[in-house]
């Protein structure tokens, strides 16, 4: 007998498994770059996720971190030898600013001394002091680096025009006023708060006194731990 081209059921039936077996190893290959890339983007998030909530974990002895880091809006203040500074001069190191005045009679210098005793003690590498004068009015450049070296020659002091420190004041939560004393004179009232900033000058935490450099410094070195600076 001759063979001819028809093929009987059972060769059908075989053929058409091939094909749905051909069919399904073509849809497998066809998702597989999308589950890789489903898995990674996964992983991804959970590494996010967790860094996230190591952040949020991360509690203060002396002050509070906020739970996400947040930018500033631009500012400008002028230093002590009349340059101007900005934002951009915070980015590359830890800083901690702080808002007072040369006349203050007892919490600036108190501050400013833990500060230096918080330096002398070895904080994180590069972490700057700001001193931000409510006072433009009396603290003239030369009298406020002369106020500030008494401390420590490296306490960067800033002013700003009348005025023009409201927003900063505001963005942050501070507050300054003038109070009227006697025979013609004034004070300040003003906030006594610390405020860090990190190395791409965004706000990661402050800090309310008492200050002691002892809790300062463990606080800056959570903060570091955490990557938060």
């Amino acid at each position: 007998s001759t063979a001819t081209g028809t093929r009987g059921p059972l060769a059908r039936r075989a053929g058409a498994r091939r094909g749905v077996c051909d069919n399904r190893a073509m849809k497998l290959r066809r998702l597989l770059p999308l589950l890789l890339l489903t898995s990674l983007a996964g992983a991804l998030a959970g590494g996010l996720l967790a860094r996230m909530l190591t952040q949020r974990a991360v509690v203060l002895q002396g002050g509070s971190a906020l739970p996400r880091p947040r930018t500033l809006a631009h500012f400008t203040l002028t230093d002590t030898a009349g340059r101007s500074l900005d934002n951009g001069a915070l980015r590359g190191h830890a800083t901690l600013l702080y808002f007072g005045f040369t006349a203050c009679p007892d919490v600036c210098p108190a501050t400013l001394a833990t500060l230096r005793e918080l330096r002398a003690a070895g904080p994180p590498a590069g972490l700057q002091v700001w001193f931000v004068t409510v006072d433009p009015q009396r603290d003239t450049p030369a009298a406020l680096a002369q106020y500030l070296a008494a401390f420590s020659p490296d306490f960067v002091g800033l002013r700003a025009a009348p005025g023009a420190l409201a927003p900063l004041l505001h963005e942050l939560g501070a507050y300054a006023e003038q109070r009227a004393l006697p025979a013609g004179q004034y004070g300040m009232d003003h906030s006594s708060t610390l405020y860090l900033l990190d190395g791409r000058a965004r706000l990661v935490a402050v800090f309310t006194p008492p200050f002691t450099a002892a809790v300062l410094g463990a606080d800056l070195r959570s903060l570091a731990r955490a990557t938060l600076l």
